[in-house]
Parts: C-alpha cells; structure tokens; sequence
C-alpha cells in the first residue's frame, strides 16, 4: 500500500505520487511558521516595539507605522507615549518667586 494513511482513493503508484495529489507545501520553519519573508517583517517590528517599550513608550500596536508614530509624538513633546499621553505635558520650569 504506497499511498498516505489519509489517501482517499488509495490508488497511486507510490507514496511521493499520493503526497503530490494533495498539494502540500512545505512553509518557513521558525517561529511562528508562515512565510519567511513576512516572519523577517514581523520579527523587526517587534524588535522596535521592544525598543519602544524600554523607553517607557506604549504604541498603540505593533505595527511600524504605530510604533514609528507613537516614536514621533514622545519626541515631539518631550514625554513618553502611552496611555496618559493626551494629558501629558512638557515640564516647565518652576517659576522663582
């Protein structure tokens, strides 16, 4: 019997002729699985996610476009991004007298 245990028809010459009927693909092993190229995209994202968060920064997601956007408001103003962002402010300095 040279088809697959699954084989619906069992009738194929042999068992690479039956796992080819089917189809199947062998896909990017690493973490995650998927396509290689999309794994690379995602690991770099959540790189600079990471990043992000060592600052003290919370995107709003971990796509580049939010991290980068959320990068961009801490550096304009001065504070952190996150959850608190819309009330905070720059600190000014105490005025004497």
């Amino acid at each position: 019997m040279p088809c697959t245990s699954s084989c619906p028809t069992q009738d194929h010459a042999s068992w690479g002729e039956c796992a080819r009927s089917k189809n199947l693909h062998v896909g990017y092993c690493g973490q995650g699985g998927g396509d290689a190229t999309a794994q690379k995209k995602q690991d770099s994202e959540l790189a600079l996610y990471r990043e992000a968060r060592a600052q003290g920064i919370q995107p709003d997601g971990t796509t580049r476009d939010k991290i980068e956007a959320a990068l961009q408001k801490s550096n304009d103003v001065g504070a952190a991004y996150g959850r608190d962002f819309s009330v905070a402010t720059p600190m000014k300095e105490p005025a004497n007298g």
